[in-house]
């Protein structure tokens, strides 16, 4: 403790009582123990000025993160850091996406049903038939468990006749708050980062904000009409621009719901319908077009816990190729617009 106030004070420790001057010589005699050598002074100065530059490193650390005003989070409790300064915010709801893999259902809602903020969670569900007994008890009994300390987590089923992937997007009459985090049952992100996404979308509520970027570029001119390619992760990795992000893992507005269903054009989700493709690329359309403005790619790691889906088809590439330049010709113009700009979590990054 004493070697740790004269690395802070300095001069406390010359200026001190009978102590402090007694390790002053000591450490003078340690000095000179050396044989008077040149080299071992050398090294015992070395060895002060590091402990004193560790020190300051030390002091600087702790004062920024008192002056920031932040609030410690433990990792083991996924508990989210928040600034002491903020005032709380509404939560978020999670809209997740499945298809008859009840195994991948239950691994996700286990997960995000721990995440601090989260409000409400809301199943598309458009199976043949309905959600098990078995099913409902599970998920409401993983509900009731995270719902404590008066946090009361909302669990249910929306119910839809017809098999469409227009169904993710529907519009939900009685949400309780403005944030959507879309989500496929097969991805999974760690609560911590979808936290830090969601305060990245309340800073542009408008936007869509999400985990999985990808980008369009115009391949040729076809007369006086631009000919669009869809890009996929590498291409984003290689361009360093992106222009979409997936709604497999994204925060939105909940308005957007309510302007794919009754707003954007009917011919829109019949290809959709159709194609059973390409609903993800229509919302991203659909909120470039009403903002004018680029997504927000936040990153995070992905943990896929289920097997690959359609986009491991052949001929994927192409097809959304196709969807983008359909919804161009339905929306009268290219809406997307690309950025470089990546939102980085500092606290998890060594660089940034």
């Amino acid at each position: 403790m004493g070697m740790k106030g004269g690395g802070g004070g300095g001069g406390g420790v010359l200026g001190g009582g009978v102590n402090n001057r007694r390790i002053v010589q000591r450490f003078r005699q340690l000095v000179t123990s050396n044989g008077g050598s040149g080299v071992g002074s050398v090294k015992v100065k070395l060895l002060l000025w590091c402990c004193v530059f560790f020190t300051l490193l030390l002091f600087i650390g702790r004062a920024a993160s008192s002056f920031m005003g932040w609030t410690q989070y433990h990792r083991n409790n996924i508990s989210f850091q928040t600034s002491s300064s903020l005032t709380p915010r509404k939560g978020y709801t999670l809209l997740i996406n499945t298809w008859k893999r009840e195994d991948l259902l239950k691994q996700s809602i286990s997960h995000y049903a721990s995440c601090a903020r989260l409000d409400s969670i809301h199943i598309v569900w458009s199976e043949p038939n309905p959600p098990s007994k078995s099913l409902r008890n599970f998920l409401t009994h993983i509900v009731q468990s995270n719902s404590i300390n008066g946090r009361e987590i909302e669990l249910k089923f929306d119910i839809n006749v017809e098999d469409s992937l227009n169904n993710r997007f529907k519009e939900i009459k009685d949400l309780k708050t403005d944030a959507i985090f879309s989500i496929d049952d097969d991805v999974v992100f760690p609560c911590t980062s979808v936290e830090f996404a969601f305060t990245v979308w309340q800073s542009a509520p408008d936007a869509m904000v999400g985990f999985v970027p990808r980008v369009h570029w115009v391949d040729q001119l076809e007369g006086s009409v631009d000919r669009y390619t869809y890009g996929g992760w590498w291409s984003v990795w290689w361009m360093g621009t992106y222009s979409m992000v997936l709604s497999k893992a994204a925060f939105f507005h909940m308005k957007y719901l309510d302007m794919y269903t009754n707003q954007m054009p009917a011919s829109i989700r019949d290809y959709v319908t159709k194609n059973r493709n390409c609903e993800d690329i229509a919302m991203s359309f659909l909120v470039a077009n009403a903002t004018g403005a680029p997504p927000i790619w936040v990153k995070a790691k992905i943990f896929e816990i289920g097997s690959s889906g359609i986009s491991s088809i052949g001929g994927h590439t192409e097809k959304r190729s196709e969807c983008v330049n359909k919804f161009v010709a339905e929306f009268g113009q290219m809406p997307l617009v690309s950025t470089s700009v990546k939102a980085v979590d500092s606290r998890n990054a060594w660089f940034w």
